[in-house]
């Protein structure tokens, strides 16, 4: 077998491949003996057709077996004669194949060059504080009052600005479809509200309804609303006043198992505290994937980046249907949407390769025994069977993924333990 590697880019690179003819004949027969087994063709005997037969009447089939069976196998070999390890499926073009002649194709490869990690000791973080003021507390303290909150319908008076609302409505903007909201509750103290939503309800009985126009903000957090005219016209379906709950040893009695509202407010410290670290801890982890992904010196290659934001794309609409939002009619230029995970995509693509690198120089490991307390975490917390979540994850491939995963983490936990903490 010939071969000729040419270096498009350090991390492009294409390999002209030739089988020769003799091995080409020998693939091209073996398979048509398989169709001669196989074949019913009028005037002959099952598995008595000529083989010459057989190769006109099947010649298109033989020859796509044929590339199938001995193309893979021959760029496996040449790469690993060189030492390549593509990241994804070779892109296969200018293929010739005919009988009595070698086979000559070229795959284009991408791949990860050979590169130096660097010192980890010369990383440098900067421990987030995790503080907790009294004033978080009492702002928590006041979110579980709100969620306390009794409601009571009224019925004979207008709507009024600490009111919840029960409202139809329809919405309509440029280039949309008009869309229908049933049954939508309405909090009109509520800083989500739509800027002057609530106070165009304001005055309004049940039963009315009422057309108004909201020109959103240019700095409008949605991009789909930002600077945009919405339309909505609302139906007041009922009305109902809140009352919230003394914060005395009652409440906390009634939120759970605390004996005073000092034991409350105690545990909701704690917890606070707790999640502030979590998130010192997230930061810090951020900040050193961000440090090892500046290390990468040449052009990511494009497949790998390209899968990445496809993933991100894929997780934010998973996270729109748990929200029960259709991802279809979200409102989202999913076009714009995924371009705009490049960056990230690129940095995150980055930060994993160094791992990877990291985790091969210092030959970490992963265990059959890390990857069943990893599987046995994951069924916790899915509700599912470990057997069974583990049936799941070898029937789609997750098991090497899983794999990957744990020693990429292995590697975020060595070059954590040797770099610089300061506090500057």
């Amino acid at each position: 077998m010939k071969t000729e590697l040419t270096d498009v880019t350090e991390t492009q690179k294409t390999i002209t491949i030739e089988i020769p003819s003799d091995v080409v004949d020998a693939e091209i027969d073996r398979i048509a003996r398989g169709y001669t087994k196989q074949a019913k063709l009028p005037g002959f005997r099952p598995g008595k057709v000529p083989q010459t037969v057989i190769k006109q009447r099947f010649r298109n089939e033989i020859m796509h077996d044929v590339m199938h069976g001995l193309i893979p196998r021959a760029i496996e070999e040449a790469l690993q004669e060189r030492g390549i390890e593509p990241v994804d499926t070779p892109n296969i073009k200018d293929v010739a194949l005919e009988e009595g002649q070698p086979l000559r194709f070229t795959a284009a490869i991408e791949t990860v060059p050979p590169f130096d990690p660097g010192d980890l000791s010369s990383v440098t973080l900067r421990p987030a504080k995790a503080e907790v003021t009294e004033e978080m507390v009492d702002e928590t303290m006041k979110h579980l009052r709100e969620r306390a909150a009794k409601y009571e319908t009224v019925d004979s008076r207008p709507v009024s600005e600490s009111d919840t609302a029960l409202v139809d409505l329809h919405r309509t903007m440029p280039g949309r479809e008009l869309e229908h909201h049933h049954d939508i509750s309405v909090d009109m103290t509520s800083p989500a509200n739509p800027p002057g939503f609530a106070a165009n309800l304001v005055g309004m009985n049940i039963g009315e309804e009422k057309t108004f126009t909201i020109h959103f903000p240019a700095s409008y957090p949605s991009p789909e609303l930002a600077d945009k005219e919405v339309t909505y016209s609302v139906t007041l379906k009922s009305l109902h006043t809140k009352t919230l709950p003394e914060l005395d040893d009652e409440f906390a009695k009634d939120v759970g198992d605390f004996e005073s509202l000092a034991a409350l407010r105690d545990r909701v410290r704690s917890d606070m505290q707790a999640e502030a670290e979590e998130k010192g801890r997230r930061q810090v982890r951020t900040d050193l994937l961000r440090q090892l992904s500046q290390r990468i010196a040449f052009d990511l290659p494009a497949s790998l980046v390209d899968r990445e934001m496809d993933r991100r794309l894929e997780e934010f609409a998973r996270q729109l249907m748990s929200q029960n939002v259709d991802p279809r009619h979200a409102g989202i230029d999913w076009a714009e949407f995924r371009e705009a995970q490049r960056e990230p995509a690129r940095s995150a693509v980055a930060s994993a390769l160094v791992l990877d690198e990291v985790a091969r120089r210092e030959q970490i490991t992963v265990t059959p025994e890390d990857v069943d307390k990893e599987i046995e975490q994951f069924a916790a917390r899915a509700g599912k069977a470990p057997a069974a979540l583990r049936a799941q994850l070898e029937k789609e491939g997750g098991i090497s993924r899983l794999y990957a995963g744990l020693r990429r983490e292995k590697a975020v936990d060595l070059a954590m333990s040797r770099a610089k903490m300061t506090s500057d």
